[in-house]
């Protein structure tokens, strides 16, 4: 929690997916939500996707197919990038 606080982004994200799954933590979307916002805001793909997953399914936020969309895009761009700089 402390390094997520600090702005850890590996550490933001680890905590949005304890809350998603209530593992160590009490199971929670909306702080989920909040966690994954900060690592996706950061470019993590992993926390973009989950935050698009959420929205998707509306899961600690209002049912957005919009947002869902613009994050799920984003994550598989970053991903994709990422796996073309390891190959270059």
């Amino acid at each position: 929690r402390q390094a997520a606080d600090q702005g850890h982004t590996g550490a933001q994200y680890n905590l949005g997916y304890a809350y998603d799954l209530g593992q160590g933590v009490p199971q929670d979307d909306a702080q989920a939500v909040v966690w994954y916002r900060q690592a996706a805001d950061q470019g993590l793909a992993a926390a973009q996707y989950n935050l698009g997953r959420m929205y998707a399914t509306g899961l600690g936020v209002p049912e957005d197919v919009v947002e869902a969309y613009q994050w799920r895009t984003l994550a598989a761009s970053r991903a994709s990038a990422a796996n073309h700089q390891s190959y270059a």
